[in-house]
């Protein structure tokens, strides 16, 4: 009887003779790279979106109040 001596776990997935354990590990180191990318295409495509509840021109004009009162307070005193 000739023994293999495979090193990858993808290769132990699909060999039976090997028992559970390493067919389990194989599939959990698989899975693991696949649930942070779908992660982290989930995270991206929550920060990237589209943000409308804010819009540029009600930041604009509290901007604008906020230098028109700091150019008073300073002239004042």
């Amino acid at each position: 009887m000739t023994e293999r001596t495979d090193n990858l776990l993808i290769s132990q997935l699909w060999s039976f003779d090997r028992g559970w354990e390493a067919g389990m590990a194989a599939l959990a180191w698989l899975l693991i790279p696949l649930v942070a990318a779908i992660g982290a295409g989930l995270w991206g495509g929550w920060v990237g979106r589209n943000r409308r509840s804010i819009e540029d021109g009600t930041e604009l004009a509290g901007y604008s109040r906020f230098r028109e009162a700091m150019e008073r307070s300073h002239s004042g005193g």
